[in-house]
């Protein structure tokens, strides 16, 4: 049983996060480098909220959902 925990031990910390090994050390040399995945990963979410806000613009215009109070059982 101890074999099968030291292996989802070497598993995360030798593998799966190996990747932040990586990064922590590129931080030290270079910060722009290092933090160019977050930047990614913010240009991806501000893309994404644009597109869902021009998809409720759209079904909002539309006129095709209910507004009133009563449109849903729970309110």
């Amino acid at each position: 049983m101890k074999a099968f925990f030291e292996a989802i031990e070497n598993l995360f910390v030798n593998y799966i996060f190996g990747l932040h090994d990586i990064l922590r050390k590129l931080e030290l040399e270079n910060w722009w480098a290092a933090n160019t995945v977050s930047w990614i990963f913010v240009i991806i979410c501000c893309i994404a909220f644009g597109y869902w806000m021009k998809q409720l613009k759209i079904f909002n215009d539309s006129g095709e959902e209910e507004n009133d109070i009563s449109a849903h059982s729970y309110l």
